[in-house]
């Protein structure tokens, strides 16, 4: 077991799994919560455009995928903030277009060999050499930095758009920051899982932390948690049994999110139990119309008199104010 550590591209591999399962689930929460779980997968499409430049102009595929994903992820965006009844076609033709255009570049590339476009597809996590373990350190550092530092602000455009413009917030600039931030995590994972598969460590380790937490914050901690693990254990894994990084990192994960699945089920029985030991939710809110104790001023009691003025209980100090002793559980 010690020897694995002892290679020079054992311990770059460990580095690069380390980066992508923290920064993966970072992004990735933020595309749960809005419901754009597959916005990783058309990056990866338009992404392998980037890497065939790479190959045709003799530059580093990353650098060029990182420009690539960025403008295709702006593209995305706009789109999507258009709600234009076309935009799914749109966004189709680009996908399709970037895995296209990548796969004819990649084959007028002097460079292309039998498994250079592979690599880039699935995943070669063993061959990240020090410069690119460099690139993905620094956009790694890039993208931790601006979804930690603006947590609250991306949860509220992800929550309600509309709420979080009310309140002020830059919310187009929001929107294509993280875009942007997408992109970036597609070229940083793209060498340890692939491009096709980046999506899924986006996801899955999100998806597997919200069968057992209930906060945002628990569930991003968690989730990152599940994408290191994951990450670390598939690089191990594909070492020993000689197997593809990228599928084994994912399968892992799947894995993972089973078994929170099943452990999620006698913790939410056990949650259930609680809430009904301590009886229901009381809620002290006030309509419109209505009294503080909840009756219609205007509704007659049974004798035919105002029941507005039939003995009431005591009114609660303020028409607004809300007890819940079950929302406190």
């Amino acid at each position: 077991m010690i020897e694995m550590f002892q290679p020079d591209f054992m311990q770059r591999a460990f580095l690069a799994a380390v980066l992508v399962g923290i920064t993966a689930p970072s992004v990735g929460i933020y595309l749960v919560q809005r419901r754009q779980a597959l916005m990783g997968d058309g990056i990866g499409h338009v992404a392998l455009t980037g890497v065939g430049l790479g190959f045709l102009f003799q530059a580093n595929p990353i650098w060029m995928a990182v420009l690539v994903c960025v403008l295709g992820a702006i593209v995305m965006e706009l789109v999507r903030a258009r709600g234009n009844q076309r935009g799914d076609i749109a966004l189709a033709m680009l996908f399709y277009g970037g895995m296209a255009g990548g796969k004819l570049l990649v084959s007028m590339s002097s460079q292309a060999g039998s498994g250079s476009l592979e690599s880039y597809l699935w995943g070669s996590i063993l061959t990240v050499s020090p410069g690119d373990l460099a690139v993905i350190g620094g956009l790694a550092a890039v993208v931790v930095a601006v979804t930690a530092g603006l947590r609250r602000q991306l949860f509220a455009v992800c929550q309600d758009e509309e709420f979080a413009r009310v309140t002020g917030l830059p919310v187009r600039v929001l929107n294509l920051l993280l875009a942007v931030m997408a992109a970036v995590t597609v070229t940083v994972a793209m060498r340890v899982v692939g491009l096709l598969l980046v999506s899924a460590l986006m996801v899955v380790p999100v998806a597997a932390a919200q069968q057992l937490t209930r906060s945002f914050a628990a569930t991003q901690a968690a989730a990152v948690s599940v994408g290191v693990v994951t990450a670390l254990l598939g690089v191990g894994t594909s070492y020993q049994a000689d197997l593809p990084s990228g599928p084994t990192i994912v399968i892992l994960a799947i894995l993972a999110f089973a078994l929170f699945s099943a452990i999620a089920a006698p913790l939410a029985k056990r949650r259930h139990r609680a809430a009904t030991e301590h009886g229901p939710a009381v809620c002290d809110v006030v309509l419109p119309g209505q009294n503080p104790n909840g009756q219609d001023p205007n509704a007659q009691g049974p004798n035919g008199d105002d029941a507005a003025e039939a003995p009431r209980p005591k009114a609660p100090l303020s028409g607004e104010t809300l007890s819940s002793r079950g929302l406190a559980q």
